[in-house]
């Protein structure tokens, strides 16, 4: 098939859409992205690039268009609004002239912001494609829960938006089964919606073929790995550290960037945990399951919000796909996963006391316990988010929209 990706992200920014474009490849289909000058999560365009250009490109068999893109700078909220508005602009420019051809389906990769589908909409209406939304953050929900945004009126316009995209794609798949009635309030067609999870990258269900970043401490390690965000309930994570300061050998380890790493680097100095916490940066993907490997327990958290218990946090599955355990602090759809796997132990969304308690049960079982814990894990995400097994689904939904549409007479 010939596939349109439109995504703000792309490599080499790491998102699983990646993943996903180069196995499409390898599936033998034609697979072009339309996407932005990388910058994410520095805020800053990477080097060799520049923000006000218009580049082509190819990287493991994906044609790749990038469009200008304001960078995202220090993730400010006018910055940020004019980061998402420059690209649906300027994708939806360039698209329009730089394709001309129709494509089999068009896929839109939404982990945020939602504007990004109003590129592909326009292309699907011009090109005569049927558009595939993979929704992946819940707007506006996410951005009033995270305090990105705090105006009523801004929120019911970004709301008008979103039912505004999702009447207007022809299927709709979301990450969570908790997500399915929120779409559906919001405008989308019941038939239109599918569950499409997401899946660990290939580097995670293999042998580690890096060596990892750098060695963690000595004694008993929590790693995180993502996005150091609001949305990640930091706070008690810091609180939970002060809990278990007394233990020298329980070290926490926060992997990756983001809006609130420099506030959570003044939080452990002001904290005085410097010994106890630990921000190495981020680092390749490809690099993380040795990581991973050396780590005695792997952390997810979010806040306690109603949309965030919504949602499964993409880590989840590279984490069990690792055969780690995990230790969690979150509630709804994530928890039920982790708890389901065998493999974690789970406390409520910003319960500090819990996360600390976890750590120390956890620390203080066997080795045999906690690798039984993470072999668990492994087999879950075999039986539940298997990559190959959720591809061929796509690619089944791919085929089924585009005989939808020529069924209508659309083409």
């Amino acid at each position: 098939m010939k596939l349109l990706i439109v995504s703000q992200y792309f490599w080499p920014e790491n998102f699983r859409i990646n993943d996903l474009a180069t196995e499409l490849v390898s599936r033998g289909h034609a697979v072009t992205v339309l996407t932005g000058q990388p910058n994410y999560p520095s805020g800053r365009t990477f080097p060799g690039y520049r923000w006000h250009s218009v580049r082509q490109e190819s990287w493991g068999g994906v044609r790749i268009i990038r469009c200008p893109l304001v960078p995202r700078g220090n993730g400010g909220g006018i910055r940020l609004a004019i980061n998402y508005l420059s690209f649906a602009l300027s994708a939806s420019l360039v698209g329009t002239f730089a394709l001309k051809d129709k494509f089999d389906a068009i896929f839109v990769y939404e982990p945020s912001p939602i504007t990004v589908a109003l590129p592909a909409l326009l292309l699907g209406k011009l090109r005569q494609s049927p558009v595939l939304l993979w929704v992946l953050d819940l707007w506006p929900e996410s951005v009033a829960a995270t305090g990105a945004v705090r105006s009523r009126l801004v929120l019911q316009l970004i709301g008008k938006l979103v039912s505004f995209i999702y009447a207007r794609c022809d299927r709709i798949l979301v990450q969570s089964r908790g997500f399915i009635e929120h779409v559906l309030n919001r405008g989308a067609r019941p038939e239109s919606v599918r569950y499409f999870p997401s899946w660990a990258e290939a580097v995670f269900t293999k042998p580690p073929d890096m060596k990892a970043p750098f060695q963690l401490p000595l004694g008993f390690t929590v790693v995180f790995a993502g996005n150091i965000g609001a949305a990640q309930g930091f706070a008690a994570v810091l609180d939970a550290a002060e809990q278990t300061r007394d233990r020298k050998d329980i070290h926490w380890v926060l992997v990756g960037d983001g809006r609130l790493a420099e506030w959570v680097r003044v939080e452990i100095q002001r904290r005085q945990l410097q010994d106890t916490v630990h921000m190495p940066g981020s680092f390749p993907l490809e690099s993380m399951p040795a990581l991973f490997a050396q780590a005695d327990a792997l952390l997810v958290t979010l806040k306690q919000e109603p949309i965030f218990a919504s949602t499964i946090p993409a880590k989840i599955q590279s984490y069990l796909a690792c055969g780690r355990p995990i230790i969690g602090m979150l509630d709804g759809e994530g928890a039920a996963v982790l708890i389901a796997s065998g493999a974690a132990l789970v406390g409520p969304a910003e319960d500090a006391a819990s996360l600390a308690r976890n750590v120390l049960a956890l620390n203080n079982m066997s080795p045999a316990c906690r690798n039984a814990m993470g072999a668990l894990g492994h087999r879950y995400y075999l039986d539940h988010f298997e990559r190959n097994r959720l591809v061929t689904e796509l690619e089944r939904w791919f085929e089924e929209a585009d005989r939808d549409r020529q069924s209508l007479g659309i083409h």
